[in-house]
């Protein structure tokens, strides 16, 4: 880290909180937040602030749970993070009705070399913001001196080093190894995944089944020995695989060899082991070897290097 900071509480200062903000809009809150940042630290531009939040928020969600918004960007010119917060009563529009209005939105700003300190806010807030009831009691604190002395008294600390719980995916898609390969293939279509965990009926891990496992299943070894496939330019071997996908089990195409990891080990072993095994996703372990979760390399990629 940058500094001996361990708690969120040291990067807010009272100036950078704005409560019961009149804004209605995400872009008009993002601007006013940049403005006040902007004013109470000297070299900083609310324009290249905005134009930086904008950009990763095009590729990135900026509310990351219901009633919680936290716009960011990696600066070149800060040396140590900054936050503003704004909070709202009413709600304000980030135009995410899957998860209703923003009530907490909390500018992060972090310097552009550091992404390991980058990611440990982050996920201290998420944490912290996941407590039931917690995005209300902040939206209905009535000034910015509440606001501190609220984050003074709570355990939001920041972690010396993110672990690979703190970078991984939960939700995932996920096939039994008794379903049917026509269930396999409708689930990679519909969901645009790459690779499935495959689980028994008991819930434990048995392997994966990825979309080249399909492409092998369909071709035989021998085949990628041809030169001329002139005889299957219909694609015949796929036929043959689909006619029977509704009575092969996805326990005859999946791998029982596959790279996992620990939930609780460092989140950089998560690189090494992409390098050393050249895969795009990880199997993400609890402590009795159940699936946890999982780390693709494209999105562990663009947070490392762009989130």
């Amino acid at each position: 880290m940058t500094d001996n900071a361990t708690h969120f509480y040291s990067y807010l200062a009272e100036g950078n909180i704005i409560c019961r903000c009149k804004a209605r809009t995400g872009a008009e809150v993002i601007s006013e937040l940049a403005r006040l940042l902007a004013r109470n630290n000297a070299g900083l531009s609310a324009e290249s602030i905005v134009s930086e939040v904008l950009a990763r928020e095009a590729v990135f969600p900026t509310v990351i749970a219901p009633g919680l918004a936290v716009p960011h960007a990696r600066l070149a010119e800060l040396d140590k993070p900054l936050v503003a917060l704004a909070s709202s009563r009413d709600g304000i529009d980030f135009q995410a009705p899957e998860t209703g209005p923003v009530k907490v939105v909390l500018m992060l700003l972090t310097p552009g070399d550091d992404p390991g300190l980058h990611l440990q806010l982050l996920s201290a807030l998420a944490k912290d913001f996941s407590t039931p009831g917690e995005i209300d009691k902040v939206a209905n604190l009535p000034d910015a001196g509440a606001v501190m002395a609220h984050f003074n008294g709570s355990d939001l600390t920041i972690p010396d080093y993110l672990r690979v719980r703190d970078v991984m995916t939960r939700k995932v898609t996920t096939v039994l190894e008794q379903d049917t390969l026509q269930r396999a293939i409708e689930l990679f279509a519909v969901t645009g995944e790459s690779e499935m965990p495959v689980l028994d009926d008991d819930g434990d891990l048995r392997g994966v089944v990825s979309l080249l496992d399909l492409l092998k299943f369909s071709m035989p070894e021998h085949v990628l020995w041809l030169e001329d496939l002139t005889p299957m330019y219909r694609f015949q071997p796929f036929s043959e695989v689909l006619k029977g996908a509704n009575d092969t089990k996805v326990a005859d195409v999946m791998r029982t060899e596959f790279t996992s990891v620990s939930e609780s080990v460092p989140a950089v072993q998560i690189a090494k082991l992409f390098l050393v095994n050249q895969i795009g996703q990880l199997i993400v372990v609890d402590s009795a070897g159940r699936l946890a979760g999982i780390v693709q390399l494209r999105k562990f990629a663009a947070r490392l290097f762009w989130e």
